[in-house]
């Protein structure tokens, strides 16, 4: 073969490309590997090498995160953009719409409500306080006003502290320390007390939903991970305004 054969540009391609797919699949098997061990409650759906050399894209469920391949403590939440393309990185794979949940027939009892200002935008709110993605939601919530927000909490991956901030004297206030800042100021001592924990759990599984957060609309749709706050309020609105028409 002459330099000039096309063929030989094929396998210098190769050659050169080969390797690194190999290896940087290597190290996504290797990285999926370390996850799964070091968060055995966590539910890692996939790991994919990205287009930065050593960032790997982690999927939990509907959740997406970005770790280091050789700092795996260390998880980045997010979305992955080129700023030349202007072109987002991050590829959700679509899921089947659910049917639509009867809110009416929600035990909001065994949530904790808080109104908002008027409270005439509701929300519901499937989570689990031991989940980081329900943490982050919770800070984009804290800012939204005119809502009632009912929450069930979850015991995926415990039932110990969401037991002990069911209990606690003041429950939305330590749900709120806890969630916004992971304070453990006001949770009841590690003890059990009537909770509806695993009525939640029943709850969650005749309703499948199998991760967290997720967010119940009005309307009875869902969606899943954490949403950010302009997202949450285009979604309120939209609501809104399709329940107003006659």
């Amino acid at each position: 073969m002459t330099s000039t054969d096309p063929r030989a540009w094929l396998l210098v391609l190769w050659l050169c490309t080969a390797p690194a797919s190999a290896l940087a699949d290597s190290a996504a098997e290797s990285l999926l590997a370390t996850l799964r061990e070091q968060h055995p409650g966590t539910r890692f759906s996939s790991v994919r090498p990205t287009a930065v050399a050593g960032l790997f894209e982690v999927w939990m469920q509907d959740n997406v995160a970005y770790v280091v391949a050789a700092q795996p403590r260390y998880f980045l939440f997010g979305r992955l953009f080129d700023s030349q393309t202007l072109r987002e990185l991050t590829a959700p794979t679509p899921l089947a719409d659910p049917p639509a949940v009867d809110m009416q027939r929600l035990p909001l009892a065994d949530a904790m409500t808080v109104v908002r200002g008027t409270g005439q935008r509701r929300l519901v709110v499937f989570s689990d306080p031991a989940c980081p993605y329900c943490q982050a939601l919770e800070a984009e919530l804290a800012a939204i006003d005119n809502l009632t927000l009912s929450i069930f909490p979850l015991p995926f991956l415990g039932e110990q502290l969401p037991v002990r901030l069911w209990c606690a004297p003041d429950r939305q206030q330590a749900w709120q320390r806890w969630m916004l800042q992971q304070d453990e100021t006001g949770l009841a001592p590690p003890a059990d007390c009537d909770h509806p924990l695993l009525r939640n759990a029943e709850l969650a599984r005749q309703l499948g939903i199998d991760s967290t957060p997720t967010l119940l609309w009005a309307d009875g749709q869902r969606s899943r991970g954490a949403l950010r706050r302009e997202q949450i309020e285009a979604r309120l609105q939209h609501t809104a305004a399709t329940e107003a028409k006659p």
